[in-house]
């Protein structure tokens, strides 16, 4: 970690918050004098520190350490577009534009070859901002509500590269005995990632990274309108 850089994106994280160094490091629970000499570089800035404003600030670890990506958790859901569609925006047929398949991608095993087989395909569709590349998959149940909706569709992108991981983003992660939706966190162990859901009542998951099988970025959130 390069200290002096570190040191200038928490400056600027306070002064876009409109803080005094003094109220920041009441609001992250850390001593204002301690607070104050690492901001001077008499004290190194370290994981601890690093993890306060994380937890109670809402930002992005990666960002603070290498200023790459999105600055906040909430942030990195501006990459993601929510379309509302009406339902016949879903053509039975395998018209131009990204196929729909008929997969839960939160529920029980299946390979990526399986998953995207012609035989799950039961249409298609083309519409603006959706990349006719994509795979249109299903959702169900409420761990990732109310960003991600029971019924929701969403139009995902293989990452072939599983050492490159955009922190914080929405994906699918295929195991060998499940595959969720879920945003993804950096762990401690270089290793390790963390899975975690938008509903507060599921708890973080931990799981080694050679565990993932295959991971699809997240890149739109399609959700059914019978009102359009």
């Amino acid at each position: 970690m390069k200290n002096e850089d570190i040191i200038q994106r928490i400056k600027l994280l306070i002064q876009e918050k409109g803080l005094s160094q003094a109220e920041f490091s009441k609001q992250i629970r850390i001593d204002a004098s301690n607070f104050s000499k690492h901001m001077s570089g008499k004290l190194p800035v370290n994981d601890s520190l690093l993890n306060k404003i994380v937890v109670n600030m809402g930002i992005s670890k990666e960002w603070l350490v290498s200023g790459l990506g999105p600055q906040s958790y909430a942030e990195s859901m501006n990459l993601i577009k929510t379309l509302s569609v009406a339902p016949d925006a879903i053509h039975n047929s395998q018209q131009q534009g990204a196929k729909v398949y008929d997969i839960d991608v939160t529920a029980g095993p299946l390979s990526r070859e399986r998953m995207f087989s012609s035989d799950y395909v039961i249409g298609s569709i083309d519409i603006p901002y959706v990349r006719p590349d994509s795979h249109i998959v299903k959702v169900s149940g409420d761990s990732m509500k109310p960003v991600l909706c029971d019924g929701d569709y969403i139009a995902i992108r293989e990452i072939k590269n599983t050492g490159i991981i955009f922190w914080g983003h929405i994906y699918v992660i295929l195991l060998d005995d499940y595959r969720m939706v879920k945003y993804i966190r950096k762990h401690n162990d270089p290793k390790w990632i963390i899975l975690r859901s938008e509903n507060t009542e599921y708890d973080d998951i931990e799981i080694p990274k050679n565990e993932i099988r295959d991971l699809f970025i997240v890149e739109n959130i399609i959700r059914i309108d019978s009102r359009m």
